[in-house]
């Protein structure tokens, strides 16, 4: 997949420190904070953006990934308990150490960017995953993903093999997820979730990753 970026550079202190953006806006594409879990909405489109940008910082530890998803103020479903608001997302290799406390400042400084395109190659379907259940749960295991939330935006930090592992979540829901609605009308909802218990995230909460067709209610 050819996909088509931006890249800025901007200087905090002695650092200088590189943000890739989507060179357009994705759209029919939200994240919502609803405090015990994240809800991330997503069409067939944007599912296999957030893949490639997902792949993409598998292969990117000296960048920020940036996807400025609260631009979108499509309607979103309502559920059950207190909402936070929505939030954008960046992506992180962990050996960057940026801290999402500075994100608010280096955002501000951040241009128009020069535009760029990427090849990122399994956006069709992701590598499998190299470990098993079992050594995923292994105490020494570090190939997690972490969060923290800093101004309106979720940060997930991890490994390259973590990212190129949970990018599959997103290409399922491309993949199945425009076939299951129509043939499920009782039952259109089609989703995949990163999950607590499954040795993926180290802290924070599960994202919830669902397929969505409908955007004008």
């Amino acid at each position: 997949m050819k996909l088509p970026v931006t890249i800025h550079e901007a200087r905090l202190g002695a650092r200088e420190f590189r943000v890739v953006r989507p060179a357009r806006p994705l759209t029919r594409a939200a994240l919502v904070d609803r405090d015990r879990h994240v809800d991330a909405y997503l069409d067939e489109d944007a599912a296999r953006s957030v893949a490639a940008l997902w792949l993409l910082a598998a292969r990117s530890p000296r960048s920020l990934l940036h996807l400025p998803l609260r631009a979108d103020r499509s309607p979103v479903p309502e559920a059950p308990g207190p909402c936070a608001g929505r939030l954008d997302l960046v992506l992180l290799h962990h050996s960057l150490q940026f801290a999402p406390s500075r994100w608010k400042q280096l955002r501000g400084r951040l241009g128009r960017g020069r535009p760029a395109s990427v090849a990122v190659p399994g956006t069709e379907r992701a590598p499998a995953a190299g470990a098993g259940h079992g050594a995923r749960h292994h105490r020494e295991n570090r190939d997690l993903l972490h969060q923290h939330v800093h101004a309106e935006t979720l940060f997930v930090t991890g490994s390259a093999k973590v990212f190129r592992d949970t990018a599959e979540r997103f290409l399922e829901v491309a993949r199945e997820g425009p076939g299951h609605a129509p043939a499920h009308r009782r039952c259109p909802h089609f989703c995949t979730r990163l999950y607590m218990n499954a040795g993926i995230l180290a802290n924070g909460r599960e994202i919830h990753i669902q397929y969505r067709d409908r955007w004008d209610v």
